[in-house]
């Protein structure tokens, strides 16, 4: 399942560093952080998504504490 959220980083090196940190969450199979157009697209497992999409706002929070994602 992919899905696109709209969400709120403050660079674009932090941008990629969360990028990063996401990617290599288990279950994820892709992901894009954009600070350009602050959006991030993820996909990775469906019956696994809610728990998959909490760990990648905890991971991103630790790099960027603002970080956030809209729902």
């Amino acid at each position: 399942m992919t899905k696109k959220f709209n969400i709120e980083v403050d660079c674009a090196t932090c941008a990629a560093k969360v990028e990063d940190a996401i990617r290599s969450i288990p279950g994820v199979k892709s992901a894009s952080v954009s600070f350009m157009t602050q959006k991030m697209s993820l996909e990775a497992d469906e019956e696994r998504f809610p728990s998959i999409l909490k760990d990648c706002l905890k991971a991103a929070r630790k790099i960027e504490p603002e970080f956030d994602i809209e729902f």
